[in-house]
């Protein structure tokens, strides 16, 4: 399928425009990483703990941020996800001992500011084992004859019906357990004596220590950098050496334009957005390798035609193929971007803007450097012949002495 066909487009007429728009991209994203101090990376590089904490109604960002402030020394992050009442709440550690007493202190912080109840053990937040061990000799007191088998199985029981739908980790009211198999008034009256359900509820805590950070940090770079330096190798293989000196720098254009708006947006650099950088470099080289092979087919067949001719037929014949893939890709990844939410958000915003420069640096980056190198080139093959006739007509000139 051609949405383009006999296309004559002179791209590479157009290309100063790009050319010069991708230098105030690239003056403009590192300037922002100098003035920054580099990129904003997320815990997966830095080390902190990470925790999705779901609220029975809309959550006060503003408070949930001044009290663990208050109380974890850092910087704290607490971002709402929109269209629901859960937050992200992020806390940045410098030592590995911190990790478990910051973990500790954020589940108290949140206790203590949305009402905790002393004396009481807090269903919402509370394992198995905790809730077994919190009733058992209660529920003994109380009469209710019940052997260890029998408790865990009531217990089991009121878990999953806290973590299933439509409840998902959140009981707004501890009189709605008398649902559940087995819970009698007498049995309900004795979990309410020992136990509240607070407001919300920690779906899920996610640990990075600081030297794993940075260890991982040195292995993203080092991901890349492996990645770009066998795309090298293979396409100087393939075709010539400057064709792949080519596509890498397009690549190094695109990896630098996308981590510097990043920068530029306050956006956070995590193990996804690496991916992401990654899947970019693979689709960039690709759109880049199918260009320089149809110019490569045209060198065979266009002899007499010159290099800035053959290019700009070759872009033209690939052309509905670009449109069709980068245009399919970049609205998958737009509605990953719009719809996906703030889990996917950074790996989404790296592939919509990696898709829009990788597309142009493959047409506009790429194919340029291949005509500057051909008409240096032949600035100096034209050059040395002059300089020998010039040296030899030197030489054939007799000398003259000046006479007094």
């Amino acid at each position: 399928m051609e949405l383009f066909k006999n296309t004559n487009f002179d791209f590479l007429g157009k290309k100063w425009p790009f050319i010069i728009g991708s230098l105030v991209l690239l003056a403009v994203s590192v300037g922002s990483l100098v003035i920054k101090g580099g990129p904003r990376y997320g815990i997966d590089f830095r080390g902190g703990a990470l925790m999705y904490v779901r609220f029975a109604e809309q959550p006060p960002t503003d408070q949930i941020r001044s009290a663990l402030s208050a109380r974890i020394p850092g910087e704290i992050s607490v971002q709402d996800i929109s269209g629901t009442s859960e937050v992200i709440v992020t806390t940045e550690l410098r030592d590995e001992r911190e990790l478990a007493e910051a973990r500790r202190q954020m589940v108290e912080t949140l206790a203590a500011t949305f009402g905790a109840q002393e004396g009481k053990l807090d269903f919402n937040n509370a394992g198995v084992q905790a809730i077994a061990d919190r009733l058992r000799d209660p529920l003994q007191r109380a009469g209710v004859g019940m052997s260890e088998q029998e408790l865990q199985g009531l217990v089991q029981r009121l878990t999953d019906f806290r973590d299933s739908a439509p409840h998902s980790g959140l009981v707004k009211s501890l009189d709605e357990l008398s649902a559940v198999q087995g819970v009698t008034p007498q049995v309900l009256s004795v979990i309410k004596s020992e136990m509240y359900a607070a407001p919300f509820s920690i779906r899920n805590v996610e640990m990075v220590g600081p030297k794993i950070g940075a260890e991982l940090r040195r292995q993203a770079v080092l991901a890349t950098l492996y990645a770009l330096g066998g795309m090298l190798v293979y396409i100087a293989f393939r075709f010539e050496w400057i064709y792949g000196v080519a596509a890498v720098l397009a690549i190094f254009h695109d990896v630098i334009i996308t981590i510097g708006l990043f920068s530029v947006f306050n956006e956070e650099i995590s193990l996804t957005v690496v991916a992401a950088l990654l899947t970019l470099v693979g689709y960039s080289i690709n759109d880049t390798i199918v260009i320089f092979d149809r110019i490569r087919e045209n060198l065979k067949i266009q002899r007499r035609e010159s290099l800035y001719s053959i290019i700009n037929s070759s872009i033209n014949q690939t052309l509905s193929r670009t449109v069709m893939t980068s245009g399919l890709t970049f609205l998958t990844v737009l509605a990953l971007f719009l719809f996906g939410g703030p889990v996917l958000r950074g790996f989404s915003f790296a592939l919509v803007v990696g898709i829009l420069v990788g597309t142009y640096s493959s047409i506009f980056i790429a194919s340029p450097i291949l005509v500057f190198w051909h008409d240096f080139q032949e600035k100096r093959k034209r050059a040395t012949p002059a300089a020998g006739a010039a040296a030899r007509e030197s030489a054939r000139r007799p000398s003259v002495k000046s006479v007094r």
